[in-house]
Parts: C-alpha cells; structure tokens; sequence
C-alpha cells in the first residue's frame, strides 16, 4: 500500500473529520503537525504542483486574522504568498491528504476519500 500523509490540525474540525475517513477506510496515515512542523519554501512550492494550484493564494487561508494583518491581499509576488506561509503556517490550508505525489485539500472530506481509492 502507498504511502499517505496528512497534514494536519487537530483543533480542526474537518482536518479531524479526514483523519476518521482514512481510519476508517484501514489507512494509518503518517500524521504531519504542519503548524508544529516548520516546512521550507520548496516543500510549499512541491505541495502547489502536487495539489495542481495555479497560484500559492489558492492553498491560503485568506480569512485568517494573519492574513489581513500581513496585507497579503494586495501582494501579487508568489514567492512572498509562500515566504509568509513558511512563516506562518497557519496561513496553509487544511487537511493536506498525500498520495504518491499527488495530494487534496480535504475540504469537502470526499476529496480525501477519492483520492485513496486511486
């Protein structure tokens, strides 16, 4: 069986709500504190290409309190976008699922799920 990752957030409650449907689908995945965890700007940069984003903006929390306090909505400079996620992780998006270099937000947790039966 392929290995799988999920990063993740505990206090989270759809980040939990992935980390059931892979327990209960018989998957241990490695679990990932990514706000715990520090991550460089090329694991982000490697994440987009597996996830399929256009832009780092896309795996933003944009409603995050640190968001508007960075005025990161005016920034257009992708390698800044992902500096202030390597900075402030609580600006990724979650749960990450990751399967064979491919990966999902899992929001909606059916993502998650279509992405382990590949």
């Amino acid at each position: 069986m392929s290995k799988i990752q999920i990063w993740h957030n505990p206090r989270c409650s759809k980040s939990r709500a992935a980390l059931k449907v892979l327990e209960e689908n018989g998957i241990e995945p490695e679990v990932v504190k990514y706000l715990d965890v520090p991550h460089t700007k090329e694991e982000i940069k490697n994440l987009l290409k597996m996830l399929g984003l256009k832009s780092a903006r896309e795996l933003m929390r944009t409603k995050e309190a640190i968001y508007k306090e960075l005025g990161l909505k005016d920034v257009t400079d992708e390698e800044k976008l992902i500096e202030a996620m390597v900075e402030h992780p609580r600006l990724i998006e979650r749960p990450i699922v990751i399967k064979d270099g491919k990966a999902v937000i899992g929001r909606p947790v059916e993502k998650v799920i279509e992405l382990v039966k590949e």
